[in-house]
């Protein structure tokens, strides 16, 4: 078998984890497995998962993955792990998780970012200080949170990870971070990719947080080797090296093959997300860009909205629709719904940023309230928030000749059609949909041949694009976007 080079891919999401085995020397997925996650939802907005269950899927998706393919475990070189982002999960010093980790879905330490904004002089000295605005969904809030929620559990903090941190943690023994995901934790420096320890005194001068922070490597660097017991547990090769892995947008640019200027990459999931690489730091004076390291040695100045998929999920289930008869509705619709127009603001929204922000459907009338109508406005409404955010990347001076349109709303040609005049620009499909988990194998792909150089090469063999799922933009329907767009951002002005 020598005429192959298998990597494991994994990718630790909010819903669940997926695994996948990579052969790096043909570029082919041979393998794939998943394993579900539950949520544990509270009042204002406390959203928390049980660190054991990314555990139990690791072990389950991997297992899955490997019969899948057909391959021996013992023939593994490389795993990549790539995790949701800003997510807290906390150890004492026997390596002990002390409390289900905190997740960027959360909104419950709102008021702690509030007052950490004040203290850095709001958006501006955010930005000015860090490269970034933080977030209620960053890491930092959570930090003052605990402290002043869980005082005895902040006593024993020995060890602050992000989820990804946590599972390489798990599986090699390393306490380590790469710039990429340590990007959105609020208290890392872009521009100098260091952490801001003053930040941390801040929110606790006895010096334990700084004494927590993981080490930060490059995305070229293996953390190590996996443990012999969760090798075995995992049924695979010990030598196996543990790539620096990274958040999941960082691990999708990869699997996408955004490692150069000129691609924007679109993510259509229960949140949505656009981002681009550029190789300087040109840090936007947009608050709602984050201009984050890739996890490929640049940056990747990215954009999220918090509505998505859960929007247009919520129409489906009101109306009890399947998704084929619910795409057929949003076809059957004119473009810009005959005037209906929904801000789809049910989680609060980011970009536009508007954190306390409900939904709303606009602009009904006795004649165009239709199930058509409401379906097609749910679409457009969550398009137009990336297209806000694209508004503000190009602003930024971004150029690019096409998007790679990846998640679960990819699959939908109607969507495609809708992305690609909404943007005014040609969108296409990867063949491999779970880019994070794809990103994550050609990662431990790179990490493993031990050349800085090697990553456009693994991508260009790794990543393909499926032409048939190309989609330009209609000149009519661009003009007519156009137009519904702009009645979006007269209704966006009024909040």
């Amino acid at each position: 078998m020598a005429n192959q080079q298998l990597f494991l891919g994994i990718d630790c999401g909010t819903q669940g984890t997926k695994a996948l085995i990579l052969d790096a020397l043909s570029g082919q997925v041979l393998g794939q497995g998943a394993a579900a996650h539950s949520m544990i939802s509270g009042a204002n907005g406390r959203r928390e998962q049980d660190t054991q269950q990314w555990l139990d899927a690791f072990a389950q998706a991997t297992h899955q993955a490997l019969a899948a393919a057909g391959v021996d475990g013992q023939a593994i070189l490389g795993i990549g792990v790539s995790g949701q982002q800003h997510g807290l999960v906390l150890l004492d010093d026997r390596g002990e998780v002390l409390r289900p980790a905190k997740l960027w879905c959360d909104t419950e330490t709102t008021p702690e970012n509030d007052r950490l904004l004040a203290h850095l002089g709001g958006e501006n000295g955010s930005l000015e200080r860090l490269g970034v605005v933080i977030a209620p969904g960053y890491t930092v809030s959570k930090l003052l949170w605990t402290l002043e929620q869980h005082p005895q559990v902040f006593e024993r903090i020995a060890s602050v990870l992000l989820p990804h941190d946590f599972l390489n943690y798990w599986l090699t023994g390393r306490h380590c971070s790469e710039y990429g995901d340590a990007s959105g934790t609020g208290y890392f420096n872009v521009r100098t990719r260091q952490w801001d320890v003053q930040l941390l005194q801040h929110i606790d001068p006895s010096g334990r947080l700084q004494a927590a922070l993981p080490e930060l490597i490059e995305a070229h660097q293996p953390v190590g080797r996996i443990l012999p017991a969760i090798a075995a547990h995992l049924g695979i090769n010990p030598d196996a090296v543990v790539s620096s892995g990274g958040g999941d947008n960082m691990m999708g640019a990869i699997g996408t093959g955004n490692i150069q200027p000129g691609v924007i990459t679109m993510s259509l999931g229960s949140s949505g997300t656009v981002y681009a690489y550029a190789a300087e730091p040109a840090v936007s004076p947009q608050p709602s860009v984050a201009t984050f390291c890739s996890s490929s040695g640049g940056w990747l100045p990215l954009i999220c909205t918090m509505n998505l998929t859960n929007a247009t999920g919520a129409i489906r289930e009101l109306l009890e629709l399947d998704i084929d008869t619910f795409n057929t509705l949003v076809t059957q619709a004119p473009i810009g719904a005959e005037g209906v127009c929904m801000l789809p603001f049910l989680n609060g929204e980011r970009v536009p940023a508007l954190p306390h922000a409900t939904g709303s459907v606009l602009g009904l009338t006795t004649t165009n309230l239709t199930r058509a109508n409401l379906c097609r406005a749910v679409v457009e409404g969550t398009t137009f928030g990336l297209r806000y955010g694209l508004d503000l990347l190009r602003a930024n001076g971004l150029q690019a000749q096409s998007i790679r349109l990846i998640g679960g709303g990819s699959k939908s040609p109607v969507w495609r059609q809708i992305v690609a005049d909404i943007m005014d620009t040609t969108v296409i499909c990867t063949e491999q949909s779970e880019a994070a988990a794809l990103g994550a194998a050609i990662q431990a792909a790179w990490c493993h041949s031990g050349s800085q150089a090697g990553l456009a090469e693994l991508c260009e063999r790794c990543v393909k694009l499926d032409p048939a799922s190309e989609t330009r933009p209609i000149a009519a329907h661009v003009a007519a976007s156009q137009q519904a767009y702009e009645v979006y951002r007269q209704h966006v002005a009024t909040l």
